[in-house]
């Protein structure tokens, strides 16, 4: 790993000097995060970060955020979040891409920070605090190069990440101005419990909760097919959020696959024109023509 703050090697150059160059690069960022009994961890986690050279100059900046593995042995299988497909539309929307993967998995290791306890009595808050604290560590480090635009930021997140997105909006950090939350939520078991995650009831109050504090606007994708959450629960979610004082568009997609939970990674052409649309009412440059 290097050391601190420092930029790695750029890991692969795409394409001729004639056309859009992607780079991809990883740096590792300390950060200082508190897990929901509030035991203190400090460590360096991985980011991903891409870039293209032949875009405009400074870029707005994206950050986006993976999900939560039901399991440790699936949370330290992750390797190195990347997201290659959304960074790479993102790429071609002008942005500067950075994807971190957090405490607890894959390449970043270390103790799992945002278990919320048994499926009954689930506290949900810390856990989401604490994937938010590493995402603005994340963004506080790209905010160091030099070809970006510190003040225009996007905050994407999956599943987990995308309540964790939720709960960064809820701060209402300096220079974030737009939120994507896919899929967001967390507790929810497929197998073991498909389309009826953990501590419902509490999982709703902290989304009203957010949307009581949140002033960036947001958008939200779900399927009527998600096997974590299933067709109804994230409609009523979107409506505490809302009802709160919050300020989000809700698209809920048609079945896609067996669990249409997966939409983000799996169906990136079915999400693109409502991601554009958004992007476009809130001021990010339109797709950088080839």
């Amino acid at each position: 790993m290097s050391c601190g703050l420092s930029w790695g090697v750029a890991l692969a150059v795409l394409a001729s000097a004639a056309h859009a160059r992607v780079v991809e690069e990883q740096i590792d960022v300390p950060v200082q995060v508190k897990n929901p009994w509030g035991k203190q961890i400090a460590q360096d986690i991985r980011v991903t970060v891409w870039s293209d050279d032949t875009n405009p100059r400074p870029a707005p900046i994206a950050l986006i955020n993976h999900g939560r593995a039901p399991d440790a042995q699936g949370r330290a299988s992750l390797g190195r979040a990347r997201y290659t497909d959304a960074s790479r539309y993102l790429l071609r929307r002008g942005f500067v891409v950075a994807v971190p993967t957090r405490v607890g998995y894959g390449v970043s290791g270390g103790e799992d920070v945002e278990d919320t306890g048994a499926c009954n009595n689930r506290n949900y808050p810390p856990g989401f605090d604490a994937a938010a604290v590493q995402m603005l560590a994340a963004l506080n480090a790209v905010r160091q190069r030099p070809d970006v635009a510190t003040d225009r930021v996007l905050v994407v997140g999956q599943s987990f990440g995308g309540a964790s997105t939720v709960a960064l909006a809820a701060m209402n950090p300096p220079g974030v101005v737009a939120a994507i939350n896919f899929a967001g939520g967390s507790g929810g078991d497929p197998k073991g419990r498909p389309q009826n995650p953990c501590s419902q009831p509490a999982l709703e109050r902290t989304f009203q909760a957010y949307g009581a504090q949140a002033k960036v606007p947001m958008l939200w994708i779900y399927t009527e097919n998600d096997m974590y959450f299933g067709p109804q629960l994230p409609r009523q979610w979107h409506a505490a959020f809302t009802k709160a004082g919050g300020k989000a568009s809700f698209v809920q997609f048609p079945h896609h696959g067996e669990d249409g939970h997966s939409l983000f990674t799996r169906f990136p052409q079915v999400w693109q024109p409502a991601v554009s649309e958004f992007l476009d009412a809130n001021g990010f440059p339109a797709a950088i023509a080839r």
